[in-house]
């Protein structure tokens, strides 16, 4: 027989992914209840986790950069002394805690601005090595950690000079809301900065001190865990096919605290391409990002459902195994037996005809093919299987109907979420303050490339070259990938020099009076431009286009849904999703949330965030406005995200999604079994009975191929060697005359 064919497999294998799905039903949906925290609450913490670590990373690199750049130009042109060099690079850069330039033969510190700098902790003679001017952190006398950066400054004739600049690791615009706290891990799973959480020495109140030291206790040890959970390798601390941030991360349910529970994500720094480590992920950073939320009392986790579920399974596959095995298998290993005792000559006894179906059509045949070969004529005997009767591919749909009758309830009506689904207000709080930091982050992306070309700009003198200028541009443009194209315009819009693609601005226009702009020319997509002027030239400037692809790639942030950059006329700039140039938001309410965020409370404006209920459809939407200094402020964009509920682990959409799941884990298996077993046996059988009926009403020239070495096959094959065993018309006619003759004589 063969492994595949045959009547046994499909029945076997239906009996077991039913037993399978009931007890996967019976664990699954017995645990789909409510839960304390939500499943979605503790993946939104991971993702502001995330946000965290990849801000921090985007942070220090682009200072390494910014300060790596700002030196090679330096050391490009005529020596600058130390004092004009840290002046420069302080009035165009405000990042830095502290500034000097050190002379690396002697050691001598020749200027410096901001705070002191630990220079006794570095190593002149190391600076030489692969890594020696790799940044790196220093701990301070009042324990504080800063993170050094190294350039250098050469100067033909003139000793090599050491530019050093220190910077926090804090979060740059990172929102908080009013109870999150958030820390910079190292690799030790020591805390080396943190915000959010208050000096206990500062509060008044027993009850507020005493929560301040839980939270700080708490946040320790979330610490130590997400610094050896960081460790692990980015492929194996993920689910298959989970996508998303590239680095480590995860989330931490901590201790329950007046009935609180704290809740962490954690994500380790990591580059923007896979595979891709940057200065800032080589120091082994971990942001650690912790919220208290409020546990539901009455929340329950009930099984009965999954049981009952389960149950019903079990009754229902049990029926429709047990019909097939008494009105299929059955029958048919009877044939197979009966088949097999006529063709090797035993005819003594009757064949067993079964009681319907394709398979008492054969059993008849049969019988009527036994008395054929004892000497009856080959017409039609008394007692032929009729057509009409029940056959198997009505069986089939009879089985296939009680599996759909099990299956297609949990697809279609039972656990239906409705519109009574209970949002935590965390994840509202969570969507608004995740778009509030994400706004910052666009802000200073286009307030960083400003200052880059403020900087570039305050380099090139009256007296520089079209040459020289295009090699200061095409260094920028190869360390810094937002821009498009650079070029300098003198007064009247010609252009002096340029690297990257041409120029898009206005032909014959003079550098616009506005720091940052943006320039609808029909095209394709909007043009970002920045303008520096340039100091000594009589209204020239060097002039940037932002890529908009850096823009959209700064919007991409798991777990936000839909976001759009909006102007102040409430039109698309830019989108981490498809979008077309200048077109509004897909719903008024939207609008609405982005006009009345935009409008100012007191002195600035502030972020909001809303949950709509439109009938069983959900949404949690937030905006937030530019907000702070810079050249981009002027901008005045909106950036607004949005998520349907149904998409995040909330326990009723959980619940949902997996009746959904076993209701059409049912089908499949219905339809993968029965559906075999139609091709591999029915069809067949069907076709088998015709030849069976054919042969026994003297059909003799007909050969009977098996098709498949099974249980049907081995009766064809016992038909064949019938057939070959009965008289031909010819033989029945030689034997009548011969008899005829016998009886004369």
């Amino acid at each position: 027989m063969s492994l595949l064919g045959g009547i046994r497999p499909p029945i076997a294998v239906l009996s077991v992914l039913l037993l399978a799905l009931a007890g996967v039903t019976a664990l699954t949906l017995g645990r789909a209840g409510q839960e304390a925290v939500p499943k979605a609450v503790k993946l939104s913490q991971q993702h502001f986790a995330e946000d965290g670590a990849i801000a921090l990373r985007a942070s220090i690199d682009e200072s390494v950069t910014d300060l790596t750049r700002n030196a090679e130009l330096f050391s490009a042109g005529e020596p600058v002394p130390p004092d004009a060099v840290l002046d420069k690079i302080g009035s165009v850069y405000q990042k830095w805690r502290g500034t000097a330039v050190v002379e690396i033969s002697s050691g001598k510190l020749l200027a410096a601005r901001g705070e002191n700098l630990p220079l006794t902790a570095v190593d002149r003679g190391k600076l030489a090595d692969e890594d020696g001017l790799a940044p790196r952190m220093v701990r301070l006398e009042n324990g504080e950690t800063r993170l050094l950066a190294f350039a250098l400054l050469t100067w033909e004739g003139k000793p090599q000079q050491l530019l050093v600049a220190s910077s926090s690791l804090r979060f740059p615009g990172i929102s908080l809301g009013k109870f999150r706290s958030i820390a910079v891990v190292g690799q030790d799973g020591h805390i080396l900065s943190d915000d959010g959480i208050a000096d206990p020495l500062q509060e008044d109140g027993d009850g507020r001190r005493e929560r301040i030291k839980q939270a700080d206790k708490q946040l320790k040890a979330f610490a130590t865990s997400a610094a050896k959970k960081s460790r692990t390798h980015p492929i194996m601390s993920k689910e298959p096919g989970s996508g998303g941030f590239l680095g480590v991360s995860g989330h931490l349910t901590g201790d329950r605290y007046l009935g609180e529970r704290y809740v962490a994500g954690y994500a380790g720094l990591a580059g923007p391409e896979a595979g891709k480590a940057t200065d800032a992920t080589r120091l082994g950073l971990t942001v650690v990002a912790m919220v208290p939320v409020a546990e539901d009392p009455t929340a329950t986790t009930s099984s009965a459902f999954g049981l009952l579920a389960a149950a019903a399974l079990l009754l229902i596959g049990g029926v429709t195994v047990f019909l097939l095995l008494r009105t299929v298998q059955r029958p048919l290993i009877q044939l197979f037996l009966e088949g097999r005792r006529l063709s090797r000559g035993d005819l003594d006894r009757p064949v067993s005809v079964p009681r319907s179906g394709e398979a008492a059509r054969i059993g008849a045949a049969l019988e009527r093919l036994r008395r054929q070969l004892l000497g009856a004529p080959a017409d039609k005997q008394p007692g032929s299987a009729r057509r009409g009767r029940f056959g198997a591919r009505t069986l089939i749909a009879v089985c296939a109907v009680l599996l759909l009758a099990w299956s297609a309830p949990l697809m279609l009506m039972l656990n239906r979420a409705g519109d009574t689904v209970v949002v935590p207000q965390q994840m509202v709080n969570d969507q608004r303050e995740r778009t509030d930091t994400l706004t910052d982050r666009v802000r200073r992306a286009l307030n960083e490339g400003h200052a880059d070309l403020t900087s570039v700009a305050s380099l090139i003198g009256d007296r520089t070259e079209a040459s020289e200028m295009s090699k200061v541009l095409e260094s920028t443009m190869h360390q810094h990938t937002r821009y498009q194209s650079l070029y300098v315009l003198d007064a009247k819009g010609k252009v002096l020099a340029k690297a990257g693609d041409d120029p898009r601005s206005p032909s014959g226009k003079g550098p616009s009076d506005k720091a940052v702009r943006v320039l609808d020319e029909g095209g394709k997509e909007p043009v970002i431009i920045g303008t520096a002027e340039m100091s000594g030239r009589q209204g020239a400037a060097v002039v940037g286009e932002f890529r908009i692809e850096f823009l959209n790639a700064l919007l991409k942030r798991p777990g936000l849904g839909q976001v759009r950059v909006v102007d102040a006329k409430r039109k698309v700039i830019g989108a981490n999703y498809g979008y077309q140039e200048f077109e509004s938001l897909p719903s008024g309410r939207l609008d609405a949330l982005a006009e009345g965020t935009a409008q100012k409370v007191g002195v600035s404006t502030r972020p909001s965030g809303v949950l709509y209920r439109d009938g069983d459809e959900i949404q949690i939407a937030a905006a937030a406005p530019f907000a702070g200094g810079g050249a981009a402020s002027s901008l005045n964009w909106t950036v607004v995200s949005w998520q349907p509920a149904s998409g995040l682990a909330i326990p009723e959409y959980t619940l949902q999604n997996r009746t959904v799941l076993a209701g059409l884990l049912g089908i499949t298996a219905a339809a993968a079994c029965l559906g075999w077993l139609h091709i591999v046996v029915v069809r067949p059988l069907r076709h088998l009975a015709d030849r069976a009926e054919a042969l026994a009403e003297g059909d003799r020239r007909t050969v009977l191929y098996p098709t498949h070495h099974d249980e049907v096959g081995a009766v064809t094959r016992s038909l064949e060697l019938i057939r070959q065993q009965l008289p031909t018309g010819t033989q029945r006619k030689r034997d009548g005359a011969t008899a005829g003759l016998a009886g004369r004589n």
